[in-house]
């Protein structure tokens, strides 16, 4: 499990937000090759997923197994096309991490209008991209405890809590052997 230090802060929304469903929240988070939770975040039901990416590897660390600094680096991100832009693009080369993320059909369209100014075609491991379905048999896993799938409580930093408390679970229930 991450170990990264920071103050629960309580959001004035209380992480709930308008949805087309009514009044929810969105757990946001990263998960190892196995999909276990590195880290976790509540935020509204309307927000985005895309915008809290840099959040979320802002947090992430990694303890290593003998001694030395923790891992804020992962090996490659796989993510949908919802997270196919430039800026994501550009934040994953600078901090040295492979990029597993088709471009979107209208990045496609606009890129081949601008013909040769428009740069190459994004370029990906598609037998990896495979793989990406691994966050969302993880989140599965997260919504099995009822107090996640429904939502109860008011303060999001509870609710968070919740999140953090049947990750450990997880961690805890997932032989040694299986962890990368």
């Amino acid at each position: 499990m991450s170990n990264y230090k920071r103050q629960p802060v309580e959001p004035v929304d209380h992480a709930i937000g308008r949805s087309r469903g009514g009044l929810t929240t969105k757990l946001h988070t990263l998960v190892d090759g196995n999909g276990l939770p590195l880290v976790i975040e509540a935020g509204p039901g309307q927000g985005g997923d895309s915008p809290m990416l840099p959040v979320l590897l802002g947090y992430l660390r990694v303890a290593r197994c003998g001694p030395g600094r923790p891992r804020t680096r992962p090996d490659a991100l796989l993510a949908d096309k919802a997270y196919s832009s430039r800026a994501h693009r550009q934040l994953l080369r600078e901090r040295g991490i492979t990029t597993v993320i088709p471009e979107r059909a209208d990045q496609q369209g606009h890129r081949l209008r601008r013909g040769s100014a428009g740069g190459r075609p994004v370029s990906y491991d598609t037998d990896r991209y495979k793989d990406r379905n691994v966050i969302e048999r993880s989140y599965e896993k997260l919504k099995q405890w009822r107090a996640l799938a429904t939502r109860y409580d008011k303060l999001a930093v509870i609710f968070r809590g919740g999140a953090i408390l049947r990750s450990i679970v997880l961690w805890l229930r997932t032989p040694i052997g299986d962890t990368p």
